[in-house]
C-alpha cells in the first residue's frame, strides 16, 4: 500500500511502498476513506523536545470500511471510525486499558503518532476494534472523518464546567477552535466571541455560530467592556496563557485546549488575585466521539463547513509543507485512496 511518511525534521514527507496491515483478534484493517491533517501533525514534524521519530505514517483522524475483521461485530463493509489509540502490551489483549485512562495512560500510543501504530495517511490503517465505532447512516465519511477534532471541542466543552448563558470567549478559528464554538453553542452559552486573525477564518466562525468576531488586537477593548466567564484557548502560541489570564474575569475560567511545545512562563499573581480557575485538557474519551456521531446524524453539529480541501495522497507532500505558514484553511482531507 501507498504511504505518506515522516522523514525527519526540515524533510517533507515521503510517499512509499509498505506492508500491508494484518488484522489479528480483536482487530480492524480499514481501507481509508478519509483522513484529516492535524495541526499536532504539522507540530509533531517540526524541532521541539517532543518531536516525532522518522518513519512515522501520520493521521489520526480518520474514517473508512472495514476490509479485514478480527472481531465477529464488525464486518467487511462496515463504515467506521476509530478512536486513535493504541494500549501497551499489557492492555492490549484486553482491548483496552485496563486503568480505564484512555489517551491519558503514558503508555498508550496514538494512531499515527508513534512508528508502531501507523495512522491513516496510507490507503489502510489497523485498529482494535474496541476503538471502532459504526458511522451512522446518512452521515457521509468525509464528515465522520471529522469526528476526531470534534471529539477533542466536544472533551473541552464539557471540562468547562456549566456553560448556560456565560459569556464566551475563543482564541482561534482553526478546526478545533470551531469544535469548541460548535459544542459551546450547544451546551447553551449566551454569547461566543471568537479571535482570529484570518478574515476568511472568522466568517467561518461567523457561519458556524460565533455571536461576535473579532481581529486579536480588538480584544482587549471587548474583554474590559465585559469580561468573558470562560475563555477557551485553541492556538497553542507562546504568550497565550498568560494573554487569557489578563482577559479573564474575577473568579474566571481557562480552557487550554492548543498544545504548546516549549516553556511558557506564566505570571501566577495574576492568577491569584484573581482566583481563576486554569483547566488543562488532552483529548478525549470514547463518550466524546459517540456523542459527535450522534450530532452529526441529527444536524446539531456540522462538519461541511470546516472541511476546505480534499486532496489525493500524491499531494500531501506539498500541501502539508504549505500548511506551517500562516493560511486560511480550517480542515484538510486526504482521500488516499483515489484522487478526488
Amino acid at each position: 500500500m501507498r504511504a505518506a511518511v515522516f522523514k525527519g525534521v526540515g524533510q517533507p514527507l515521503a510517499i512509499e511502498d509498505r506492508q500491508r496491515p494484518v488484522a489479528a483478534a480483536g482487530e480492524l484493517v480499514l481501507k481509508v476513506a478519509y483522513c484529516g491533517i492535524c495541526g499536532s501533525d504539522i507540530h509533531g514534524t517540526e524541532a521541539s523536545p517532543f518531536v516525532l521519530p522518522p518513519g512515522v505514517v501520520l493521521g489520526h483522524e480518520f474514517a473508512g470500511a472495514v476490509v479485514e475483521s478480527g472481531d465477529a461485530a464488525f464486518q467487511p463493509g462496515d463504515r467506521v471510525i476509530g478512536v486513535p489509540l493504541r494500549e501497551c502490551e499489557d492492555c492490549r489483549p484486553l482491548g483496552e486499558c485496563r486503568d480505564g485512562l484512555g489517551i491519558h495512560c503514558p503508555r498508550t500510543k496514538i494512531v499515527g503518532l508513534a512508528t508502531d501504530a501507523p495512522g491513516g495517511y496510507a490507503e489502510f490503517v489497523k485498529l482494535g476494534a474496541r476503538h471502532a465505532l459504526r458511522v451512522p447512516a446518512g452521515v457521509d465519511l468525509q464528515h465522520a472523518a471529522l469526528a476526531e477534532p470534534l471529539a477533542v471541542g466536544a472533551h473541552a466543552v464539557r471540562a468547562a464546567g456549566p456553560l448556560l448563558g456565560a459569556r464566551v470567549l475563543i482564541l482561534g478559528a482553526g478546526p478545533i477552535g470551531l469544535a469548541v464554538l460548535q459544542f459551546a453553542r450547544v451546551a447553551g452559552a449566551g454569547q461566543v466571541m471568537v479571535s482570529e486573525p484570518d478574515a476568511t477564518r472568522r466568517a467561518r466562525a461567523t457561519a458556524l455560530g460565533a455571536t461576535v468576531v473579532l481581529e486579536p488586537g480588538a480584544v482587549v477593548d471587548a474583554c474590559t467592556a465585559a469580561a468573558p466567564d470562560v475563555i477557551f484557548e485553541c492556538v497553542g502560541a507562546p504568550g497565550l496563557i498568560q494573554h487569557c489570564m489578563a482577559l479573564a474575569k474575577v473568579r474566571g475560567r481557562i480552557v487550554v485546549v492548543g498544545v504548546y511545545r516549549h516553556e511558557d512562563p506564566i505570571i501566577p499573581r495574576v492568577g491569584i488575585r484573581k482566583e481563576l480557575t486554569l483547566q488543562f485538557v488532552l483529548g478525549y474519551v470514547a463518550e466524546d466521539f459517540r456523542l459527535v456521531l450522534d450530532m452529526l446524524a441529527d444536524g446539531r453539529v456540522r462538519a461541511a463547513e470546516m472541511i476546505t480541501a480534499v486532496i489525493g495522497l500524491e499531494e500531501v507532500p506539498a500541501v502539508f509543507e504549505s500548511l506551517r505558514k500562516p493560511n486560511p484553511h480550517a480542515k484538510v482531507l486526504i482521500a488516499p485512496g483515489e484522487k478526488p
